[in-house]
C-alpha cells in the first residue's frame, strides 16, 4: 500500500495535510477548547468551589449511530495516565464492540480521545458509559461536578465467588452459561468443568463481580434465575458462595502443559519466529522514526485488522510504560489498518536507544501477528484444545476469550467433556491458558485442523 511520507520539516503538532497522519492543529484547538470548557464549569456559591471542574457525565459522551451500518462515536475527555488507552480499549472489547477509527491527543495531564465503533445492536450504551467513566483517573465529586486527583490508595482486590451448578449435559450448554455470565458482568477467572458417567455436568466458576453486588441477596437471586432459565433443567442445582483468596489460590489449573503450547510460545517469545505457527495474521509493518519530531518517536504500523487490535497495541505499550502523546488509528480497504503513534517513555523522552526500539518493535510485531496461541493435541485417545493469551502486567486477562472458544465449539459440533482455565508462567511472562477436552463420541468427530482453524477465526473476529 502506497503512503505519502511525512516531510522531515514537519512537526507532529503542525501536520494538517498528510495522508493517514495527524491534523494536530485541530487536535490542539479541540484540546484547548476542552480545557477552556472545563474552566468554564467553575462555580462559586451554594454549589461550592470547583477548580478545573468538569461535569461527571461529560467525561464520556456517546453519540449512538442513527441507523444500521453507521458508527457510534465515543468521546472521552478526562485526566490522563499511562495505560489509560489500554484500559478503555479493554472495556470496549468486553462489550463486543470493534473500533474502526480512533484519535488520541494528550499533554500528559489531560487527554482527549475519540473512538468510532461498530457492534451488536443490543449494546447497553449507558452501562458502557458507566464503565468507561470508572476507568478514567479518579475524581472527587461535589454537587455532580468532578475534580482531578491522583490515585492516593490502590483499590482492594475484588471478592472472589464460587459458582457451582449441576444439571444434565447438552450441546452448547457451557457457552450459554458463559454468555449469561458475560451479560451480567461476572468475570470468569477460573473454570472447572467435568462430566459424570450418567450424563450430568458439574461446573465450578471462580468469578468476580464488576458491579460488586454479588454479596447481596438480590444480585445472587437474579444471577441464579437467569442461569436457571438458560439451563432449562428443572433438576438443576445452583449455588454461589464467597470464597477466600486461599481457596481461589488452591484452585490453580494443572501445572503440566503439553509441549505443543509451551514450545509454540517459546518459538515466538525467545526467537521471534513464526515459521512454525499454523495460524497468524497477515504481515505486519512497523517503522520507528525519531527524525520527524524533536520530542516524540513516531511509530507507524500497517497490519491486518482483528478483534481487539487496538487493545493489543495499547496493552503492549502499557506493559512497556510508554505514553502516547498523539495517535490515529483507521481501518482501510480489505481489512487493512494504519496506525500512527507519537510516543514518549516514562521520563517524557523519545526512544533513541536502538535496543529499546528493537525490543518494542519485536513485541508489537509478535502481538499483532499472533495475539493468541491456538493448538489441538492428543491426550491419550481424546482430543484437547489449548488456547493461550498473555496477561497484562497489571494482572488483567483478555476479555471474552472463553466466550469465543465455547461459541466456536458450539458451532463446530464437538461436545465439551471438561474445561479448565488457569494461569501459568511461561518464560518471563504470565499466560492465561484455556484447556478444553473434547468429546467426539457418537460419530460426531470433527477434523482437528477444522477445530483449530474455527476457534482461531472466532477469536480473531474473522468468523
Amino acid at each position: 500500500m502506497n503512503r505519502r511520507p511525512i516531510s522531515k520539516n514537519q512537526d507532529p503538532k503542525n501536520i494538517d495535510n498528510c495522508q493517514g497522519k495527524f491534523r494536530c492543529r485541530s487536535y490542539l484547538s479541540v484540546f484547548s477548547s476542552v480545557l477552556l470548557a472545563a474552566v468554564a464549569y467553575t462555580v462559586v456559591g451554594t454549589e461550592g468551589l470547583c477548580i478545573m471542574g468538569i461535569l461527571h457525565d461529560d467525561l464520556v459522551i456517546i453519540r449512538e449511530a442513527e441507523k444500521e451500518g453507521e458508527t457510534t462515536v465515543i468521546t472521552i475527555n478526562c485526566p490522563d495516565k499511562t495505560g489509560l488507552g489500554c484500559d478503555l480499549c479493554r472495556i470496549i472489547l468486553f462489550f463486543a464492540l470493534s473500533i474502526v477509527r480512533g484519535d488520541v491527543s494528550t499533554d500528559g495531564k489531560w487527554c482527549y480521545i475519540v473512538f468510532w465503533v461498530v457492534g451488536k445492536q443490543r449494546t447497553r450504551w449507558s452501562l458502557l458509559k458507566k464503565r468507561l467513566i470508572e476507568a478514567c483517573p479518579s475524581c472527587s465529586s461535589a454537587s455532580g461536578i468532578s475534580y482531578y486527583r491522583s490515585e492516593l490508595h490502590p483499590s482492594k482486590p475484588p471478592d472472589v465467588f464460587l459458582l457451582k451448578f449441576c444439571c444434565h449435559d447438552r450441546k452448547g450448554l457451557l457457552h450459554d452459561v458463559t454468555e449469561v455470565l458475560s451479560d451480567l458482568e461476572l468475570i470468569i477467572h477460573k473454570v472447572k468443568v467435568s462430566t459424570t458417567p450418567d450424563g450430568k455436568v458439574v461446573d465450578m466458576f471462580f468469578i468476580t463481580d464488576t458491579r460488586e453486588l454479588l454479596d447481596t441477596k438480590k444480585r445472587r437471586e437474579d444471577t441464579i434465575d437467569q442461569l436457571t432459565a438458560v439451563l432449562g433443567d428443572p433438576l438443576v442445582t445452583i449455588d454461589i458462595e464467597l470464597v477466600g483468596p486461599e481457596i481461589a489460590g488452591c484452585s490453580q489449573a494443572s501445572s503440566f502443559l503439553p509441549s505443543a503450547i509451551t514450545e509454540d510460545i517459546f518459538d515466538l517469545e525467545l526467537r521471534g519466529s513464526i515459521q512454525s505457527a499454523t495460524f497468524t495474521s497477515d504481515s505486519v509493518s512497523i517503522v520507528m522514526d525519531n527524525s520527524l519530531s524533536p520530542a516524540h518517536t513516531l511509530v507507524q504500523i500497517m497490519c491486518q485488522d482483528h478483534k481487539g487490535l487496538l487493545y493489543d497495541i495499547m496493552r503492549t505499550l502499557k506493559d512497556y510504560n510508554i505514553q502516547i502523546s498523539y495517535g490515529r488509528f483507521s481501518r482501510k480497504a480489505r481489512g487493512k489498518c494504519e496506525i500512527d503513534l507519537f510516543i514518549v517513555q516514562a521520563d517524557g523522552k523519545k526512544i533513541v536507544d536502538p535496543s529499546k526500539q528493537k525490543s518494542l518493535s519485536s513485541r508489537l510485531r509478535m502481538e499483532l501477528l499472533r495475539p493468541l496461541r491456538v493448538t489441538v493435541v492428543s491426550k491419550g485417545p481424546d482430543t484437547e484444545l489449548l488456547v493461550a493469551n498473555p496477561v497484562e502486567l497489571s494482572g488483567n486477562g483478555r476479555p471474552l476469550v472463553f466466550y469465543d472458544i465455547t461459541l466456536a465449539l458450539k458451532m463446530l459440533g464437538p461436545c465439551i467433556f471438561s474445561a479448565e482455565v488457569g494461569r501459568h508462567v511461561i518464560g518471563d511472562r504470565e499466560w492465561e491458558v484455556y484447556r478444553t477436552l473434547l468429546d467426539e463420541g457418537e460419530g460426531l468427530s470433527v477434523p482437528r485442523n477444522k477445530i483449530e482453524k474455527g476457534v482461531w477465526k472466532m477469536l480473531m473476529g474473522w468468523e
